[in-house]
């Protein structure tokens, strides 16, 4: 198989790089620590109610360069494994295989056992005897859903403070007649200068960075 691979036509090898290199916003996306990222911030930014503030381009921005930092290792790891048998005989099979198993190894640190049971049994392959016999594709379902939970539940604790504060102005408002007042309207000064204060943007930053094993 590597001899069949090794000789295939340059033309056709850089045709498979191609098509790999088609795949890597998907993967960055939903396979590495930017998917909650972004999530995280795009449920901030909505529960503060700003609108178009910050812009998409920077929380997605935001989001990229965390990843990086987060994820900085597991990149360079996944370079270095996966150049190894490219240099010696141009595998690129090979070569993505040894890549990809940092990545898995990341992705299974943060994936929650019950999730990736459900896949290992719906795949409906010999169980698993060690973590190296479980497969990327096993893994990378099983990664998203613990991530989206993950990411939902840390955006459910920073709505609710702002949803708080919503409800005390719009019964201050109710009280006192100022019907026509739209609440968000009144509660947004406060909740910019109650995220100020407490540096928000920081703690959640820390918050999430941290919270990568």
């Amino acid at each position: 198989m590597d001899s069949v691979i090794k000789d295939i036509n340059p033309v056709i090898q850089m045709l498979i790089v191609m098509s790999v290199f088609s795949l890597l916003p998907l993967v960055f996306c939903c396979m590495t620590s930017f998917l909650r990222f972004v999530i995280v911030f795009s449920m901030l930014k909505t529960a503060m109610g700003t609108q178009q503030v910050p812009p998409s381009i920077v929380i997605i921005g935001l989001a990229m360069i965390l990843t990086f930092f987060t994820m900085g290792n597991t990149f360079q790891k996944m370079y270095e494994l996966g150049s190894v048998p490219y240099n010696k005989n141009h595998n690129i099979v090979q070569a993505i295989d040894e890549g990809s198993k940092p990545l898995k190894e990341f992705m299974m640190r943060q994936t929650r056992e019950s999730d990736l049971a459900f896949f290992v049994e719906l795949s409906h392959k010999t169980p698993p005897k060690t973590p190296d016999d479980v497969t990327i594709w096993q893994v990378a379902p099983a990664y998203m859903i613990s991530e989206l939970k993950t990411a939902f539940e840390i955006g459910f604790i920073i709505f609710v403070p702002f949803i708080v504060l919503d409800l005390v102005v719009a019964n201050i408002l109710l009280a006192l007649g100022m019907f026509m007042l739209s609440p968000t309207i009144i509660s947004l000064p406060f909740k910019l200068l109650i995220f100020i204060a407490v540096d928000g943007w920081a703690l959640i930053v820390h918050g999430l960075v941290t919270s990568y094993n």
